[in-house]
């Protein structure tokens, strides 16, 4: 609370974007690259907390990611190449 954002690191500038989103609790929360700037137990941690929102809150989650094993955290996911659909799962 002390800090300008400038201040901030990246990885605590997204942790702290991430806050202010769910903290509304939308129905729909909109990320891209939820995990970008942060070490691996801080990605863990982001991704438990969206599918805990997920299963408790019934919240939707539509992520953006180019990191396959973040995707692989996601229950439905649509694969894009050069802007076309190249598959589902």
């Amino acid at each position: 609370m002390q800090h300008r954002p400038s201040q901030l690191s990246g990885g605590e500038q997204q942790r702290i974007a991430i806050a202010r989103a769910v903290i509304t609790r939308p129905a729909i929360l909109l990320v891209d690259e939820p995990t970008g700037s942060l070490d691996s137990a801080n990605s863990e941690k982001v991704l438990e907390m969206l599918k805990e929102m997920n299963l408790r809150r019934e919240q939707t989650t539509m992520m953006i990611t180019h990191d396959r094993e973040v995707a692989s955290a996601a229950n439905y996911v649509i694969e894009m190449r050069d802007g076309r659909i190249v598959g589902t799962r």
